[in-house]
């Protein structure tokens, strides 16, 4: 029973956005890291994220039977009760609300987090998924919260930082969600799922694909020429954006469009996990931006 109330919240999403979490907590904390605050944000972020999971579970249940990846899910297969499902949802959420303030004693986090729960449950799941192409754009700002919020909890400001991240990880969604769609394409044209690669076509999925992947490498590198990562940080994530890039157009040659799009999505986990990885180990202010500063400052003459 236990396992099967663990999956209904997708551990596989929640450890994924723990790794974003604490990236934007420890890029704000530049070495200076609180580790009690670090854990009880992570731990009340968790548990708002499983909790919209759980409401998607039982929102999706019945276009869930219709794919393959998903129906054996425990909602499908009646072997959770949907009314078991949506109080489990609620206590979750509930905890994860009253943790994340208890451990930050701030409004805006538990806004944000929040923000991105009624985006995901309210807005995608319950309706944005089944009739618009849009869906996934408007998913993806759900998406780009967690790191957003673990960036606040330290600042307890949006600042400009702030605003980076959401922009950096709004843009990471879009080709990582399109890639699931293509290789996934008959489950989502199965389920009359309106994504992008089945309402217009594996092509031009394509063609949105190279163009996010190219602003969000642009996005990326503007945390260091803004001051808020150091060398190192634009070296690693440039080099590995490049090959994101690479790849993503490497698709308008590929033999097997399912086989491309299953290493793009591969890979585009790599990527954030290499992002987050780099915004927690070289968070030093100014590192990039310090030498042009210093260029600046000497006198004419």
């Amino acid at each position: 029973m236990l396992k099967r109330y663990l999956k209904l919240i997708k551990p596989g999403i929640v450890v994924g956005n723990l790794i974003s979490v604490a990236g934007g907590f420890f890029l704000a904390s530049k070495g200076d890291i609180d580790l009690a605050l670090g854990f009880w944000t992570a731990l009340g972020v968790s548990l708002v994220i499983a909790s919209g999971c759980v409401f998607n579970n039982y929102i999706d249940r019945d276009i869930d039977g219709l794919m393959s990846r998903t129906r054996n899910r425990e909602l499908v297969r009646g072997l959770v009760s949907p009314r078991n499902a949506l109080i489990y949802a609620c206590v979750l959420g509930l905890a994860g609300v009253a943790v994340l303030y208890l451990a930050t004693a701030s409004l805006l986090p538990v806004a944000l987090v929040l923000i991105g729960f009624l985006i995901y449950v309210g807005v995608y799941s319950l309706y944005m998924k089944r009739h618009s192409t849009y869906g996934t754009l408007i998913g993806s700002l759900s998406g780009a919260t967690p790191p957003v919020v673990g960036y606040c909890a330290v600042t307890n400001e949006f600042d400009a930082g702030a605003a980076i991240l959401l922009l950096i990880f709004s843009l990471w969604q879009m080709p990582h969600s399109y890639a699931i769609a293509i290789f996934r394409f008959n489950d989502y044209q199965a389920a009359s799922i309106p994504v992008l690669p089945v309402r217009k076509g594996v092509s031009t999925a394509k063609h949105h694909i190279v163009f996010y992947v190219a602003a969000f490498v642009a996005a990326t590198l503007m945390l260091a020429v803004s001051g808020y990562a150091g060398t190192s940080y634009f070296v690693v994530v440039a080099a590995s954006g490049s090959y994101w890039l690479w790849l993503a157009i490497s698709g308008y040659r590929a033999p097997d469009d399912r086989v491309w799009a299953r290493k793009l999505f591969v890979y585009s986990i790599a990527m954030v996990m290499v992002l987050s990885i780099m915004m927690s180990v070289d968070s030093q202010v100014g590192n990039l931006v310090a030498p042009i500063n210093a260029a600046l400052e000497v006198p004419l003459g």
